[in-house]
C-alpha cells in the first residue's frame, strides 16, 4: 500500500503529462501490482542522462513493486519510428540489432532493478513473425489514414514537400499492439512517444483491455545549453561515461542549467533545490553549485567515493592548474605526423574535421604550448602530453 502523499510526489517530480491520472492514482491506491511498459528500439546502444529520466521514474515504481516490462522492438527496429526523424531511418541488420539489444540491456541495468519478481523481459519478434497477413490487416482495418497522418513529423513532411513511406505510416499500430500484448497498465516515456502510446489505447480498448495510463517526463537541454541530448550533436552525458568524464560535462554546462539539472537529474530535495536557486538569484557563485550538482549526480552512478576522487581530480586540473595524475598513454605508429592525423589516430577526436577545427580554436596543445596551424608535421617523442580541449589527454610512449 502506498499513502496518497507518496503518490503525489511519484507522479509529479520530472513528471510533465499523465494520461488517465485519476484512475493512475486510484491504481496505486489499490496494492494492484502494474505492468509498466517499457518498448524500446534498439537503433544505438548508447543511452544517456535524457533517457535516463524515464529509467529512474520507472525504478521508483519497481521499489513500491511494481513490473517493468523491458520490450525489445527487435521486428520494429527493423521498420524504424519516424520520430523526430525528416529522413527515412536506414535499415538495420539483425546481427547489429541483437548485438545493440545485449548492450542495451546492460546500460539499463545500470539503474532499473532485474529481479524476475518486478522485471520481465520480450521481443515484439515473439508475435509478429508469426503474425499472419491477414492478422496485420485486420489490424490497420481498425484505425484511419486521416488519424495516423495527424502525427508531427508526417505533418512537418508534407509541408516540405518530403516522402512519408507506407511502412512508416504503419509503426505506431505496431508500437500500439504492443501494448495489448504486453497487457500494460502504464507506460513512461519521452513526449516524442505520446502519439504512439495513444495509439496504444486505442487498440488496447479494441481488444477488451484497460487502456494504460502515460506519463511523459520533463526533457532538458543538453549540456551546451540547446538541443536535448544527441550522440550525433556530442552534448550528452552517457550514463556509462567514467566519473571524471560526467563531473568535467556537467561543470560546463551552462549556468541557466543548473536548476533544471539538479531537479531532473539529482535527488536533491525540491525544498533544498528552491534555497539553492534564491542563493543564486542573490548572487551566489554558479561554480559552486556546479561543483555540488556534477558531484549528486556522480554519485548517483559511481558512488560518493567515486564522485570525491572526480571532485579532487577536476580541482587539480582546472582550479590548480596541474595536469591529470592517470593520463592515457598513447603509442604511435610513426615519428612524424600531420596533427590531424594523430589527433584523430589517437582517439581525442572523432574526426579529421573536428581536429582542424579544434586547432583552429586554439584548444589544443602540446606540452603545454598552443598549435594551430592544421597542416603541421610535428616529432612524436616519449612522454610528450597532448591536450584537446580541457578534458581530453594523452601521453606518447
Amino acid at each position: 500500500m502506498i499513502s496518497k502523499e507518496k503518490i503525489k510526489k511519484l507522479l509529479s517530480r520530472n513528471v510533465e503529462k499523465i494520461i488517465d491520472k485519476e484512475r493512475l492514482e486510484k491504481l496505486l491506491l489499490s496494492g494492484k501490482k502494474l505492468r509498466i511498459k517499457y518498448g524500446v528500439d534498439v537503433t544505438s546502444p548508447m543511452l544517456h542522462l535524457g533517457h535516463a529520466v524515464n529509467l529512474w521514474k520507472m525504478r521508483e515504481f519497481q521499489e513500491l513493486g511494481h513490473k517493468v516490462v523491458f520490450l525489445i522492438g527487435d521486428f520494429t527496429t527493423r521498420i524504424g519510428d519516424p520520430t523526430g526523424k525528416s529522413l527515412t531511418r536506414p535499415l538495420i541488420s539483425k546481427k547489429q540489432i541483437e548485438r545493440d539489444a545485449k548492450e542495451y540491456k546492460y546500460q539499463i541495468s545500470k539503474i532499473l532493478l532485474t529481479n524476475p519478481s518486478v522485471f520481465e523481459e520480450h521481443r515484439n519478434s515473439e508475435w509478429y513473425d508469426k503474425m499472419k497477413l491477414s492478422e496485420f490487416l485486420s489490424l490497420a482495418s481498425k484505425i484511419t489514414h486521416a488519424r495516423l497522418i495527424e502525427r508531427d513529423m508526417f505533418q512537418t513532411r508534407i509541408k516540405k514537400g518530403k516522402e512519408i513511406y507506407i511502412h512508416e505510416l504503419l509503426y505506431p499500430i505496431l508500437q500500439g499492439y504492443d501494448s495489448v500484448m504486453l497487457k500494460s497498465d502504464l507506460t513512461i516515456i519521452g513526449e516524442d512517444q505520446l502519439f504512439n502510446e495513444i495509439i496504444g489505447r486505442h487498440y488496447q480498448e479494441l481488444f477488451n483491455q484497460v487502456p494504460q495510463c502515460i506519463i511523459t517526463t520533463t526533457i532538458t537541454p543538453g549540456i551546451d545549453g540547446k538541443e536535448k541530448q544527441s550522440k550525433s550533436l556530442g552534448n550528452y552525458i552517457a550514463i556509462l561515461d567514467s566519473p571524471k568524464e560526467k563531473y568535467g560535462k556537467i561543470m560546463s554546462i551552462p549556468d541557466n542549467l543548473i536548476i533544471s539539472y539538479f531537479k531532473v537529474y539529482t535527488k536533491v530535495p525540491l525544498e533544498e533545490i528552491k534555497e539553492i536557486e534564491s542563493d543564486l538569484k542573490k548572487g551566489a557563485n554558479p561554480r559552486d553549485y556546479k561543483a555540488r550538482l556534477a558531484f549528486e549526480i556522480v554519485k548517483i552512478y559511481h558512488g560518493e567515493e567515486e564522485a570525491k576522487k572526480a571532485e579532487n581530480e577536476f580541482n587539480r586540473v582546472f582550479r590548480e592548474k596541474k595536469m591529470p595524475e592517470n593520463i592515457p598513454s598513447y603509442r604511435p605508429q610513426k615519428k612524424v605526423y600531420n596533427l590531424v592525423d594523430l589527433l584523430f589516430e589517437s582517439k581525442l577526436v572523432k574526426s579529421k574535421a573536428e581536429a582542424r577545427r579544434l586547432i583552429e580554436q586554439n584548444a589544443v596543445k602540446i606540452n603545454g604550448k598552443v598549435f594551430n596551424d592544421w597542416k603541421k608535421e610535428i616529432k612524436v617523442k616519449q612522454g610528450i602530453v597532448i591536450r584537446v580541449g580541457k578534458r581530453r589527454f594523452i601521453k606518447i610512449i
